[in-house]
């Protein structure tokens, strides 16, 4: 498969995932943690999806296209696992979903990244929270989710914090 056509793939996935998140957690206080900025495309579709809700922001570096900048006071900018625990008194145990893509180029450095940023996440969320990520979830306190059915095994993640 094309890294295309794999890109398309990854894409329809996440869509898709973020919509049955949606669904899940409607009668769920809390905001939204967004890991992983990028370029804001991922952050436009959850503003439009949760129009009514914090989303809170967390990258290494803010240059994403100009429509899609976080608020100041919503964004984080900084080493990942720096920056969650500078604010998790300030965010609490409140968060009703958290998307994570942090994926790097090294394999190996995105799964250590990954397991890092758990960790310090799964503090963050209330009970009943969703974690949808692009890479596997990984954490003893939390229960894999299904995928909705359009989505492939191992496209995308979906755990719940119970």
């Amino acid at each position: 498969m094309s890294r295309l056509d794999s890109a398309i793939l990854r894409l329809k996935a996440q869509r898709v995932c973020l919509a049955d998140a949606k669904a899940a957690i409607a009668d769920l206080d809390g905001p939204i943690l967004e890991l992983g900025l990028g370029n804001g495309r991922t952050y436009d579709h959850l503003r439009e999806i949760f129009p009514d809700r914090d989303i809170f922001v967390f990258d290494r570096q803010v240059a994403p296209h100009p429509d899609c900048v976080p608020p100041e006071d919503r964004c984080f900018v900084g080493e990942i696992t720096d920056t969650l625990t500078m604010v998790a008194d300030r965010l609490g145990r409140q968060a009703a979903l958290a998307h994570v893509d942090i994926g790097a180029g090294d394999p190996e450095q995105t799964k250590r990244n990954m397991a890092g940023v758990i960790k310090l996440l799964v503090p963050l969320l209330r009970p009943g929270a969703l974690v949808v990520s692009d890479r596997l979830i990984a954490h003893p306190s939390l229960e894999e989710y299904p995928l909705p059915e359009s989505v492939a095994p191992e496209r995308y993640f979906m755990c719940r914090h119970p």
